[in-house]
């Protein structure tokens, strides 16, 4: 539906997208979701990283009389997320714990006399009297819960203040609330009602799927060199982020990276606030950047030119996994979402829920979340397929996926099994002992090691019974026996012992197909997105080869605006505006308002500088290309880590360190 066409009803919405965003349709469901809580309704919203999930919001306070008030849980970005409104000529302020007393005060005034659009806020500074005494006293337009999922008690990112925001109703009763997130099982969804008091709202759910994320899991061998392959080889002068459990891990990772020539920051709760702040500053301001962070990295991150997200280690949780590599990609171009995947984070995963506090409930949720993680791991199916599965979407192959691109093989490994579940049978009950991964290999494999002639593990009969597969092979059917539940993981070392449906294998009850393991590898031949020449340099397929230079020197020019400005350069514009500029050559402010993305505020702002950019390095001769159609979408050489020290859970950042 465009401006011309559209009901009474919709006209307000729609005029406020091409006036402020600059475009002249909603995709989706934004517009029967914007509709709804303009006129009042209360809203759920389960929609993937990218899909626009913050139009649904900010257009309905701009609507609405009064300011809608945001719950954000990350104080540290609000600030750039007040700046990209306030470059589309949104009145827009933030209430945190980073403000000296002046400036809260000076928001506070503009929020009581009625000049902010929209104000921000943290779950806890919203439970505080003080904030709910001065919303009592202005007029408050909308509420609008973002990462609706940290109300989940057992989700990834649970934030206990997020369960006092029922009280909104109670104390608001007459003013429309719009919870979203972008990460929810059915199961998760439920909770999000039932503990924001949503029941009766409408929900609107939208496909979780992100075609334009390539999803690869490889084999863990050397990990480090694995990344580094996977940059150099497919996103040289990308920006990206790497996750890893343990900030010294994250500390090794980025000077590794930056020995080799990639420009990376690290980012974790132990670093001090001003060091942690610059780099991530760093990473969203400028281009080409990676940063290499714990799991407190990446909530509520806006930056749409993100190329890749890798995982160094194993995640928690499905719902954890998607969100991160749902980081890639919010421009729409392709994107790769990476994970390095190996024995030892089945391990590690087991051993920290065996040792984890709470009840045995909790440690059931939290096996539950590991297995399904295994599970996307260890198919030979397609990833996107079993992904959506998980949060209740059906989807048939996408044929960008690794197992796609290059199927993987099962093999019956039922007999390789049952040697396995034998040998540590046979230690534990004529030995009394057990063991980890490595010595019931040995074993297997006839290797007379010091430490297996030290216990006479020589003289079991299954000594060199599996001579015939490899170590990496051996290791593979350790780690899918562990995924499978048909071994286990006991005790501060690691050893292994076996589960009630080993029983099962061992008495020739049940078959175990296996994934056969592949050669570890970082590169993979994948939907190549564009050329890339020197940092930064990458050049999407549909621009034409005339407007190449065109389209580099506009983004040369956006970086020096924006480092004039101090902001990130996708708040002045992103690459898909530029690369419609670079291709139509507008010649006048008139022509330039016409481009997705050029709201009157920009085009004020900013057509000067285009213009004159463009009047210096457009070819001469160009013929413009025809105007896009009508209807535009919104913007939518290191050990292996298996020879590393034990993992340490204290090392472990919990995600709500840079919470307020």
């Amino acid at each position: 539906m465009t401006l011309t066409d559209a009901t009474p009803e919709t006209s307000a919405a729609l005029e406020v997208l091409h006036r402020v965003f600059g475009y002249d349709s909603f995709r989706g469901e934004q517009q029967q979701i914007i509709e709804h809580v303009a006129g009042g309704g209360d809203a759920l919203v389960l929609m993937p990283t990218g899909g626009g999930k913050s139009l649904c919001y900010q257009i309905p306070a701009l609507v609405r009389r009064g300011t809608g008030v945001v719950v954000s849980p990350l104080i540290a970005l609000m600030q750039d997320q007040v700046d990209a409104l306030t470059a589309l000529g949104v009145r827009a302020g933030f209430l945190n714990s980073t403000q000296g007393i002046d400036e809260r005060r000076t928001v506070e005034q503009l929020f009581l006399a009625g000049e902010l659009d929209l104000l921000y806020l943290a779950p806890e500074r919203l439970r505080t009297e003080g904030t709910q005494r001065l919303l009592d006293q202005g007029e408050v337009s909308l509420f609008a819960i973002d990462e609706a999922h940290c109300v989940a008690q057992w989700g990834h990112d649970f934030r206990p203040d997020y369960l006092a925001l029922s009280m909104l109703h109670e104390r608001w009763p007459d003013v429309p609330r719009i919870a979203l997130t972008a990460t929810a099982t059915p199961a998760t969804h439920a909770e999000i009602a039932g503990r924001l008091g949503l029941e009766d709202a409408r929900h609107f759910v939208a496909s979780f799927d992100r075609p334009n994320i390539q999803y690869r899991i490889a084999g863990k061998n050397n990990p480090l060199k694995q990344l580094l392959d996977l940059i150099r080889t497919e996103h040289e002068g990308d920006a990206g982020v790497v996750y890893c459990l343990s900030r010294s891990s994250v500390e090794k990772t980025a000077a590794f990276l930056v020995e080799h020539g990639i420009d990376a920051v690290a980012y974790h709760a132990g670093m001090d606030a001003a060091t942690r702040a610059a780099n991530q500053s760093r990473f969203l301001r400028e281009e080409g950047v990676v940063v290499v962070a714990t799991i407190a990295f990446g909530m509520g991150i806006d930056k749409p030119d993100v190329r890749f997200v890798a995982h160094l280690d194993l995640p928690k949780s499905l719902e954890g996994y998607y969100q991160e590599t749902g980081r890639a990609g919010r421009d729409g171009e392709p994107a790769t979402a990476w994970l390095a995947y190996g024995l030892q984070d089945v391990v590690q995963q087991r051993k920290m829920i065996e040792g984890s506090e709470g009840s045995d409930a909790h440690r059931r949720s939290l096996t539950a979340h590991l297995d399904a993680m295994l599970a996307l791991c260890e198919t030979v199916d397609c990833r996107r397929v079993r992904l959506l599965a998980y949060f209740g979407q059906e989807s048939g192959p996408c044929g960008n996926c690794d197992t796609c691109l290059t199927p993987a093989e099962s093999w019956d490994g039922t007999v390789a099994a049952q040697k396995l579940l034998s040998t540590v049978w046979r230690l534990a009950r004529e030995r009394r002992q057990k063991f980890g991964a490595g010595q019931i290999i040995d074993i297997l494999q006839g290797k007379k090691t010091a430490k297996v002639i030290q216990f006479d593990h020589d003289q079991l009969s299954v000594f060199g019974v599996g001579a015939d597969l490899g170590t990496a092979e051996w290791r593979g059917v350790v780690r899918q026996l562990l995924a499978l539940g048909l071994l286990a993981v006991e005790g501060e070392y690691g050893t292994l012992v076996l589960t009630e449906a080993s029983g099962e294998v061992l008495g020739g009850r049940r078959t175990v197909l296996l994934r056969k393991e592949k050669a570890p590898t970082g590169g993979q031949t994948r939907k190549e997105s564009g050329s890339r020449g020197g940092k930064g340099a990458r050049v999407p397929v549909d621009l034409p080869a005339a407007a190449v230079p065109v389209f580099e020197a506009l983004r040369a020019w956006r970086a020096a605006t924006a480092r004039e400005q101090g902001v990130p350069a996708y708040v002045v514009f992103h690459d898909a505006t530029l690369r419609e500029i670079a291709t139509r050559l507008p010649t006048t402010t008139a022509e330039l308002g016409t481009v997705g993305g050029v709201g009157e505020a920009k085009l004020a702002k900013y057509a000067e500088g285009i213009l004159a950019t463009l009047s210096t390095t457009a070819p001469a001769a160009a013929e413009p290309s025809p105007p896009a159609p009508t209807a535009r979408p919104p913007h939518a050489d290191e050990p292996p880590l298996d020879e590393e020290p034990p993992f340490d859970p204290e090392e472990n950042d919990p995600p709500w360190d840079d919470w307020e």
